[in-house]
């Protein structure tokens, strides 16, 4: 009888056996639902085929199975067992009493499992075992009562064994059930455990490969050391920022290689002393210092464990202040420049009235000198005049007035302009050939800024070409802005004095001053314009002028009425 008994558990458990197998291992090819509807019929079926008795009744094991699969596998699975069931056992029925007590079992089970199988399913482990031991309990109640009550038909006398086997019977049953359910619910826990700790590991992954990549990318030098002061990280820009020894002059040898043996012993001094005290749980600290012809920014900081909050290592950064050094010592120095020239300004403004009375009373000498001595008065009268002109273009250029502008054509200006500059370029030998595009709109211009701008330009160009050569001035529209182009057919302009053109007092004339160019490009970009240079020398220089036109709501530029 035991035997038979130890048979039935172990055939009961045989579905959960099987799901620790598959849960485990390819649990992608099949539903639960439809693996535990499988398994848990088979294992009914087995159970009912090697049945013990007791008064010739059949007991067996297959409630387990049979509880299990219904519960697990839904609603179809119940189905489906419940005609197995029924299939099988109807031929095994011995009499009346069997029949009419099977019969009330189903009228009683299948409900009760139905009723119980969604809230089972939305339970959680510890309910889920409640709802099963309790519907077991109630069919092994049901069972006892039926055997107890068809050995009080027969007549039958109990003995010690018999009800003993009984007893140890229903407590297996219960057992089972308990077992079957713990077993199920721990191996999906296993299983949901399992698949977070994979997705945690996975989005670890993912954080340290991107944390990774922003050091690899970031403009700033980053070494990463652990607690014991290894560098478990560094980017390429440390080689390029710190001052490390020759054979480290890769990025990727520096993993597991001791910062301390990393740097130079001198320049690196620095760095060293940073992380070593970074290491001892000092706060973090920010020093310039220069390397290489650099500035840099030093930032040293203690990295802390989540834990405990131990130190788990350090961290120095680099950062290349370079540029922005340079930029503040411009911005100082231009600050500078700007005081002396708004000084000069006024000095500049002041001198121009005793020079006014020095041309008077020069004037009035001259008249009352000698013939012979007309010709030095002359001189005198034109350096005054000259020096009169620097001071009104360095005026022009030092002071930021308000231009009143208005809608105007820049092709009028330049026909206006056209005999005077033919006229000049006659008494030199030189011709003036102009083309101006059909499609130019009208501009906000100043028109006597544009005219001096204008002269300034054509009167460089004829100076460049010497007694000969064409001069063209053009004119087109491209990519949203009116161009003016000058071309001189002059000897060119070198490369190493194309970036001097636009300062102050820069000039290769004799009796130039310097001043026309910066002037031309003040008036440009004071009309929203910008002045390019095209020059090749042996052939000429061509200044390419161009003014933005204003943008209408759709992003395009006007046009003309």
């Amino acid at each position: 009888m035991l035997k038979e008994m130890l048979l039935q558990f172990i055939l009961s458990l045989l579905p959960v056996f099987a799901f620790q197998i598959w849960y485990d291992k390819d649990q992608g090819r099949l539903r639960m639902s439809l693996f535990m509807c499988i398994f848990c019929s088979i294992s009914m079926v087995l159970c009912m085929m090697t049945p013990s008795s007791i008064f010739g009744y059949d007991t067996d094991f297959r409630l387990i199975p049979y509880l299990l699969g219904a519960l697990y596998g839904g609603a179809p699975a119940l189905s489906v067992m419940t005609i197995l069931y029924v299939a099988i056992r109807l031929p095994m029925l011995d009499g009346i009493w069997e029949t009419i007590s099977f019969a009330l079992f189903l009228a009683l089970s299948v409900p009760l499992i139905a009723m119980a199988i969604r809230p089972f399913q939305k339970a959680r482990a510890v309910v889920k075992e409640r709802y099963a031991m309790l519907i077991m309990a109630i069919m092994v109640l049901y069972f006892i009562i039926s055997i107890v009550g068809y050995a009080a038909f027969q007549g039958a006398t109990w003995t010690t064994l018999m009800a003993t086997s009984l007893m140890l019977g229903a407590s297996a049953v219960l057992s089972g059930t308990w077992l079957s359910v713990f077993m199920v619910e721990s191996v999906k826990e296993k299983q949901q455990l399992h698949s977070e700790v994979l997705r945690v590991s996975a989005d670890y992954r993912d954080e340290v490969t991107k944390l990774q990549q922003f050091i690899d990318e970031t403009a700033f030098a980053v070494i990463v050391t652990n607690g014991e002061g290894t560098i478990t990280h560094a980017n390429e820009m440390v080689t390029k920022l710190l001052a490390l020894r020759p054979e480290y002059a890769d990025a990727g040898k520096l993993g597991g290689v001791p910062f301390l043996h990393a740097f130079q012993p001198e320049p690196g001094d620095v760095c060293v002393g940073m992380l070593s005290q970074a290491l001892t749980g000092e706060k973090a600290s920010m020093v310039p210092y220069e390397s290489r012809e650099r500035m840099l920014l030093l930032t040293a900081f203690t990295l802390r464990g989540e834990a405990h909050g131990q130190i788990a290592g350090a961290a120095l950064i680099a950062h290349d202040v370079t540029e922005l050094s340079q930029l503040r010592n411009e911005v100082g120095r231009m600050e500078r420049l700007s005081l002396v020239g708004q000084m000069a300004a006024s000095i500049t403004h002041e001198i121009r009235n005793p020079m006014a009375v020095i041309r008077g009373f020069v004037q009035l000498i001259q008249e009352r000198s000698a013939k012979s001595e007309k010709e030095y008065f002359r001189i005198i009268m034109d350096e005054l005049d000259r020096a009169n002109m620097i001071i009104s273009d360095f005026l022009s250029l030092a002071q930021n007035r308000a231009l009143t502008m208005q809608p105007s054509s820049l092709h009028d200006i330049i026909n206006e302009l056209i005999p005077l500059m033919s006229a000049d370029a006659n008494m030199r030998g030189q011709t003036i050939e102009v083309e101006l595009c059909s499609d130019a709109p009208p501009l906000m211009l100043n028109d006597r800024e544009i005219k001096q701008l204008l002269l300034n330009l054509v009167r460089n160009g004829m100076e460049a070409m010497g007694d000969s050569g064409v001069l063209r001035i053009s004119t087109g529209l491209l990519d949203g802005a009116v161009e003016l182009r000058i071309a001189d057919e002059g000897a060119g302009i070198p490369a190493e004095q194309m970036k001097h053109l636009f300062e102050p007092f820069f000039t290769t004339k004799t009796r130039g001053t310097g001043l026309g160019l910066p002037l031309c490009l003040s008036i440009a970009e004071r009309h929203n314009g910008r002045i390019d240079v095209e020059s090749k020398e042996g052939e000429g220089t061509t200044f390419v002028v161009s003014f933005n036109l204003p943008e209408m709501a759709g992003g395009k530029p006007a046009e003309s009425a």
